[in-house]
């Protein structure tokens, strides 16, 4: 048995990094792993208030998901930063007000890091993992090409949780069980805003959904379809999914790997949208999102690691 101190330096390194930016920096967490860095990973957050460990404290949300992803990946010899996105946690200073966010920032904030992170690890580039609505800025990542800047930095993109069809596709599954006359004019707010059009009168009771400071970043999402996106993508694409997962279906994955036969795609039978093992059944399913000792499901941390190295 290694003496303390002798396991202590063996233990990865944490570090804050900082990315500069405009109007304040963004920052994150390097984690390295205690030998040499065989690949290098920035962790992409999903939608809403989620942070670079995972939480979502507003929501009681603390699966620790991002956390336990980069501790297991470093015990395999990647190196990995896991990020405040623009507006959350310790990069808020670098939020746009709502009228201003376009999905378009956080792409290339994601083409910021991975260029970052690989200058910070020695490596030639980094990949991309996108959970939840971060697959879709991992792959809307890697569509544009900013000033020649092309996506060099860029090994590949891992996306878990991700959905594969368009976002009013989804919104609309999820406005269909509305009593009649709101859904119909819910169904026409969104299609007003995937034609690029603010919607001047939404329902008052969706206000929340379509208020007007709102509008601009729904239609720079909803114009997304990641398919297209995957099918547009010539580099290596890990797609990984859970059979039980509340938020996103199988069918998105298959989407994903049916625009895109190259990808590989990985369905781990029960396992939930944060990547642990959870029934089928609600409530026990979302009481896994409020337990950060719960584990990752055993073979997700292995897939992704095995995928990134060979």
């Amino acid at each position: 048995m290694l003496p303390l101190a002798a396991a202590l330096l063996l233990s990865p390194v944490s570090t804050p990094v900082e990315l500069p930016s405009s109007p304040a920096p963004l920052h994150g967490t390097l984690l390295s792993p205690e030998g040499q860095t065989r690949a290098a990973a920035i962790i992409i957050p999903g939608s809403g208030p989620t942070d670079r460990e995972g939480n979502s404290p507003q929501f009681g949300i603390q699966a620790a998901t991002y956390r336990l992803l980069t501790e297991g990946l470093a015990e395999r010899g990647v190196a990995t930063v896991r990020i405040d996105k623009r507006g959350l946690g310790e990069s808020a200073a670098a939020g746009a007000s709502e009228a201003d966010l376009r999905f378009s920032a956080y792409a290339e904030d994601a083409r910021a890091w991975a260029a970052e992170t690989a200058t910070k690890t020695g490596r030639p580039c980094a990949w991309l993992i996108g959970h939840s609505e971060g697959a879709l800025v991992a792959l809307a990542a890697v569509a544009a090409k900013p000033d020649g800047e092309g996506d060099h930095k860029v090994c590949g993109l891992v996306l878990l949780s991700g959905a594969g069809r368009p976002a009013g596709v989804v919104l609309r599954e999820q406005l269909a069980a509305l009593p009649e006359p709101l859904k119909t004019e819910a169904y026409a707010a969104v299609e007003e805003l995937e034609a690029g059009r603010t919607v001047t009168n939404p329902p008052a009771s969706l206000a929340a959904l379509f208020r007007p400071s709102v509008q601009p970043y729904l239609i720079s999402w909803l114009a997304l379809d990641p398919a297209k996106l995957a099918a547009a993508y010539d580099g290596p694409i890990f797609i990984g999914q859970g059979a039980t997962d509340i938020q996103v279906t199988v069918a998105d994955a298959e989407a994903l790997k049916a625009a895109q036969p190259r990808a590989e795609l990985v369905i781990w039978d029960g396992v939930n949208h944060v990547l642990k093992v959870a029934p089928a059944e609600r409530a026990a399913n979302v009481a896994t999102y409020m337990d950060p000792a719960l584990p990752l499901a055993p073979g997700v941390v292995e897939a992704v690691a095995n995928f990134m190295l060979k």
